[in-house]
């Protein structure tokens, strides 16, 4: 008898029972044999420790390096260029990658199509993008409806603004933020119908400077909240605090950084797609092509409510949030108008989340006050 079947035998005798046969395979003893470790490699365009949307990832990855048949391996600060696709080879070919992590939305195309024709036998899980069928089947895109969180944002954030002009900076007019800010407006108008959002795009995903100086605009422009999607808000959510109006955060909780005016934020939970694709890799299941959740899924949440929310904003964000988690809001639906007078929506139609059409978004609704 190996040595693997006698301590087989003993665990099973201490712990007795089906129910023991269960916790070993979950540690790995398949057929009396010790599962070897799949590696899954994880990217990131910026650091670790970002208070933001790289600092989301790498939590993520921590959760999925306590599986037991996993080892990760990680390269942070890649940017989206060459750079990223040697990255990704490398972690191929020296650490024998089976799945992959791409984090940044600019990785997908052309860098994961292109190896995932070159090794069409490792999967490759894209963040962000839209995945379509005439991309490599051993590839995929996974994502959050977060801006059911965004729109809850912006009904918490519609209750304490006395201007009623929140302003919202944002890296790149790419779908996903453009729905982002749409929904914000859209949750303060539904409080109040005269909210308008002023939004500056940096030009980029980490530009601390120029998003102070956007801070500090908006602000200068009677703007009492102040939100975002940029990878790291920390600058963002620290100039709010420093002048003294409120804010709301985006991918990790930054309250500790505006202890007086975080009002809630938009936080990511990838650990669950991270799990839902790791398992099916490991289990050898077919690549999850397209990956989606919202609130009711579990891949997003909303941040605590800080101490200048009042009780009213609670109770209406917590009502609509438990119809979210229902499945039966819809954030988008006509008639809806974008900020040139044209209709985006016709009345009577419903764009619910998993409708694809809302992932080519290329529009700011009516009260936004910005270009794309």
């Amino acid at each position: 008898m190996s040595n693997i079947d006698q301590s087989r035998r003993q665990v099973l005798k201490q712990l007795g029972g089906t129910a023991a046969a269960v916790t070993l395979m979950s540690f790995g003893f398949r057929d009396g044999l010790a599962a070897e470790k799949m590696t899954v490699g994880a990217v990131y365009v910026g650091s670790r420790d970002d208070y933001g949307y790289n600092q989301s990832h790498a939590e993520a990855i921590a959760a999925i390096k306590k599986l037991p048949f996993v080892r990760v391996v990680e390269e942070e600060r890649v940017p989206e260029t060459i750079a990223v696709e040697k990255t990704m080879q490398a972690m191929i070919e020296q650490d024998d990658a089976k799945l992959i992590f791409a984090t940044s939305f600019g990785y997908f195309d052309p860098y994961v199509i292109k190896l995932g024709k070159q090794y069409p036998k490792i999967r490759f899980a894209h963040c962000g993008g839209l995945w379509t069928p005439k991309d490599p089947m051993n590839t995929g895109s996974f994502f959050g409806y977060i801006d059911e969180c965004e729109y809850l944002s912006g009904v918490v954030a519609a209750h304490v603004s006395k201007t009623k002009k929140l302003g919202f900076i944002a890296a790149k007019p790419i779908p996903q933020v453009l729905r982002n800010i749409n929904s914000f407006t859209l949750g303060a108008q539904s409080v109040d119908p005269s909210f308008t959002t002023n939004v500056i795009f940096t030009g980029d995903w980490s530009m601390p400077v120029k998003e102070a100086e956007s801070a500090n605009s908006l602000i200068d422009q009677g703007c009492d909240v102040i939100t975002c999607h940029v990878d790291s808000p920390k600058v963002i959510i620290e100039t709010a605090e420093k002048r003294g109006v409120y804010c709301t955060g985006y991918h990790v909780n930054q309250s500790s950084l505006a202890p007086r005016g975080y009002l809630t934020g938009a936080e990511w939970v990838w650990a669950m797609p991270y799990k839902i694709l790791v398992d099916a890799a490991h289990e050898g299941k077919p690549m999850i092509n397209f990956l989606r959740g919202g609130l009711k899924e579990g891949f997003v949440k909303m941040s605590p409510y800080g101490k200048a929310v009042p009780e009213q904003a609670k109770q209406t964000a917590d009502a609509i949030k438990a119809k979210m988690l229902e499945g039966g809001f819809t954030i988008f639906k006509g008639p809806l108008k974008d900020n040139t007078g044209k209709t985006v929506i016709a009345t009577g139609v419903s764009q619910d989340q998993r409708d694809v059409v809302l992932e080519q978004m290329n529009y700011l609704v009516a009260g936004v006050i910005g270009q794309i």
